[in-house]
């Protein structure tokens, strides 16, 4: 079984930055694709950014050249790093990791930005 812990979400003023975290535990097929998601209220979960096990990165328009994700597979750990941050980031981000067999994901972690 599967389990992904994410955390390092917080409070920070706009233009700050925050790491998050996500360390998966338990069997995990070579082929994958992890990444982030978030979901503000009354909106749909949006892919924020993933990297294959491959090593191929994608990100949604809104964060490029402001979010970057990176992994360590020794560790079984993605990261994201979101740098400049804007008030419109405050929500929601889950871990996501996807696998031929299923889908899993993380509890979440509140980022909130103030301006």
């Amino acid at each position: 079984q599967v389990q992904l812990v994410d955390f390092g979400g917080g409070l920070v003023q706009g233009g700050g930055s925050l790491r998050l975290s996500c360390v998966a535990s338990g069997t995990i097929f070579s082929s994958n694709v992890m990444g982030w998601y978030r979901q503000a209220p009354g909106k749909q979960r949006e892919l924020v950014a993933a990297i294959t096990s491959g090593g191929s990165i994608n990100y949604v328009d809104s964060v490029k050249g402001r979010f970057t994700i990176s992994k360590d597979n020794a560790k079984n750990t993605v990261y994201l790093q979101m740098n400049s941050l804007k008030p419109e980031d405050t929500t929601v981000y889950y871990c996501h990791l996807r696998t031929p067999a299923q889908n899993y994901w993380g509890q979440g972690t509140q980022v909130t930005v103030s301006s």
